[in-house]
């Protein structure tokens, strides 16, 4: 038996099992060791608290609550592959540390209540603004500091403190070089005062209740976790991209030996999907749905590829980005997040 098959078994087994039923822990994952770097990056900032740190169904921190909620995939090998092959890419030490310091800047702020103090709010604006899922950005504003995809700082002033605080954390980057001149320095210089203050502070650490989705409490199936929302992108005519599609690729008359666009998009797919997930800071389910409707076109339309690969998956790529963005900005924008904001820090 080939080990493809081997996999596709234990695969088919796994999506079938209730995550509660799995016997997550932290203790002995590579979790474990980066909380331990956390916990490190913070003693060397003089910070006495340790957030605590719970598995839950994604990256996140309860709404005024001070928790980090981390994916429970990444406690086991066998589920950062299903997560690889369904979201296309897993978070490697890097990428999991700047969500860590980023969750953690929420939980500190929660943990003293810093979003209360007027001057956390004339810094980053007021905690009561509604949360929005999708937020217009400005990519040329030099008011946010920049850490993780999408300019999150600029979705809601809890993201804004959350993104200032994981930036002064982060070991080795000097942040006052980094962005002098930029207005966003003040921020980071208030995290930094801030954080002289409470430093030695030890607030009340809670534990994880049911209501904050532990591993105990995911009572579904993995395969129920990666069933496809319904956040699409909205395609009311199956022809609405025909002519972007025969401007990437070429037809079958024009190039008969050329790769089948269909055939194409399945050797990129998880890198397409990735990087326009990466630049938009929308989820791979939405995505997805883009890229799975344009080949399902590709073949209807019989396109080929022609000249270089390289061009055609930049273009492709470029393409898919733009439309995605659009998307972004034009059809949820007054949506809120699927509790209010009952995980600010989801990410």
């Amino acid at each position: 038996m080939s080990d493809n098959t081997t996999w596709e078994q234990e695969r088919a087994t796994l999506l079938g099992r209730r995550i509660s039923d799995l016997g997550l822990t932290i203790r002995g994952s590579r979790v474990e060791r980066l909380i331990d770097r956390l916990y490190a990056e913070l003693a060397a900032k003089s910070i006495a608290y340790r957030p605590a740190v719970y598995l839950s169904d994604q990256w996140g921190c309860p709404d005024a609550t001070p928790l980090i909620g981390v994916p429970f995939y990444l406690v086991d090998e066998r589920l950062e592959r299903i997560e690889a092959e369904m979201s296309a890419g897993v978070e490697d030490d890097v990428e999991a540390m700047r969500y860590l310091r980023h969750e953690c800047g929420h939980a500190i702020n929660y943990a003293f209540c810093l979003y209360e103090r007027p001057e956390w709010r004339s810094t980053f604006g007021p905690f009561s603004r509604p949360y929005r899922e999708r937020y217009r950005t400005d990519p040329f504003s030099r008011e946010y500091v920049r850490h993780i995809l999408g300019w999150y700082a600029q979705k809601h002033p809890d993201e804004d403190f959350a993104e200032s605080f994981a930036v002064w954390l982060t070991p080795g980057l000097d942040w006052r070089r980094e962005y002098a001149g930029w207005p966003a320095l003040a921020k980071l210089e208030y995290v930094d005062r801030v954080m002289r203050e409470i430093g030695s502070l030890m607030p009340e650490a809670p534990t994880p209740t049911y209501e904050d989705l532990p591993v105990e409490a995911m009572h579904y199936t993995i395969a129920d976790h990666y069933a496809e929302s319904d956040d699409r992108v909205p395609i009311e005519d199956p022809r609405q991209f025909d002519n972007d599609l025969r401007r990437i690729f070429v037809s079958v008359d024009d190039a008969p030996q050329g790769e089948p666009a269909k055939w194409f998009m399945q050797r990129h797919y998880r890198e397409i999907v990735s990087r326009i997930s990466y630049w938009t800071g929308e989820g791979p389910s939405v995505v997805r749905s883009l890229i799975d409707h344009l080949a399902l076109r590709a073949t209807d339309l019989d396109l080929r590829v022609a000249g270089l690969e390289a061009a055609t998956l930049i273009e492709l790529t470029a393409f898919g980005t733009a439309v995605v963005m659009n998307h972004r900005y034009t059809h949820t924008l007054g949506r809120t997040s699927r509790e209010g904001r009952a995980v600010a820090g989801q990410i």
